[in-house]
């Protein structure tokens, strides 16, 4: 095998999101070929063709390798002071929580509905009601407590797990059939990316794979070409070409959740036990939960693993 060239940023491998950049098709000759694949007879013209067809397609530059995962807050819910103010009054009670977390205010407001238990509150707050509710597992009131985030930076194979979780989530992720992968981003393992053999060995497949799609979906426009819709058209290549692409792929999926389907993701997916990637992921919800609620994702506590990641502990488990 020939040597090729990668490019790293001044981080190494560790630090950032998008944490490499490689020159996948640059040869240390100069010459342009795709790593580990030698063309064949006949193929040399066509490579040529493609690349003269796609100016702005940059190999070098195009194909990025991932490490971290990132999540976003996109939403969150807001309560309706005066229609829970209307509801106390028309029952002869006055009551006022101390959090200003809407999440926990409703939590807090739907397991005083159950035992109409407004008039004479336990000191503590909302802090020591919902860590109540934690300790005697009453997790349903959890439930009513939903955010909205974005999951990028994660790999189909990690999505694949994610959405087994059904029961309080709620999923929309990027198509593979509308979008273009030609300018592709690929989640690589920490175990491969480590190794130098198991990295180029890993590198070598993701270069061959992208070609692939690359070369598939140009050729499938042309059977298409006969389609009049210019999008269906491209569906059709796209959803055709995609079945090269690996689980590494990276994607893009919005989660809507409650707490409680939240806590129950948390202790399956950041446990050591769980696949790297994800638990990474279900560590990275946690941070933000606790900034988000933390009288309702407080009492997690993380624990360092050898590999440098975390787990997610808590003697409230299953609530």
């Amino acid at each position: 095998m020939q040597e090729f060239s990668f490019c790293r940023n001044a981080e190494g491998v560790r630090g950032s999101n998008l944490m490499l950049t490689r020159s996948l098709f640059q040869r240390n000759d100069g010459s342009a070929h795709a790593v580990g694949v030698a063309p064949r007879r006949g193929e040399e013209a066509l490579l040529h063709q493609k690349d003269e067809r796609m100016p702005d397609f940059d190999p070098a530059h195009d194909i990025k390798i991932i490490r971290e995962p990132a999540v976003y807050v996109l939403g969150r819910q807001t309560v309706h002071d005066a229609e829970i103010d209307r509801f106390l009054s028309d029952h002869g009670v006055s009551w006022q929580t101390d959090t200003e977390v809407a999440g926990e205010h409703l939590v807090e407001t739907a397991g005083r509905i159950c035992y109409m238990s407004f008039a004479k509150p336990r000191p503590g707050g909302n802090q020591t009601y919902i860590g109540h509710i934690l300790q005697v597992g009453h997790g349903s009131v959890l439930e009513h407590a939903v955010w909205n985030l974005l999951f990028t930076g994660v790999s189909r194979s990690l999505t694949h797990e994610l959405i087994r979780h059904r029961a309080g989530f709620g999923y929309s992720q990027l198509s593979q059939r509308y979008d273009d992968e030609s300018i592709a981003e690929y989640v690589e393992p920490d175990c491969i990316a480590d190794d130098p053999d198991l990295h180029r060995l890993w590198l070598d497949a993701v270069a061959d794979t992208h070609k692939a799609y690359l070369r598939l979906t140009e050729k499938l426009l042309r059977v298409y070409e006969s389609e009049p819709d210019k999008t269906l058209r491209r569906k059709l290549a796209r959803q055709a070409a995609r079945s090269v692409l690996p689980n590494a792929t990276e994607t893009k999926i919005f989660v809507t959740a409650n707490a409680r389907a939240l806590r129950h993701f948390i202790e399956l997916r950041g446990n050591r036990h769980a696949e790297t990637e994800i638990r990474k992921l279900a560590i990275a919800v946690l941070k933000i939960m606790q900034q988000e609620a933390p009288n309702l994702f407080g009492d997690y506590q993380l624990v360092p693993l050898p590999d440098g990641t975390f787990e997610a502990t808590t003697e409230h488990r299953k609530v």
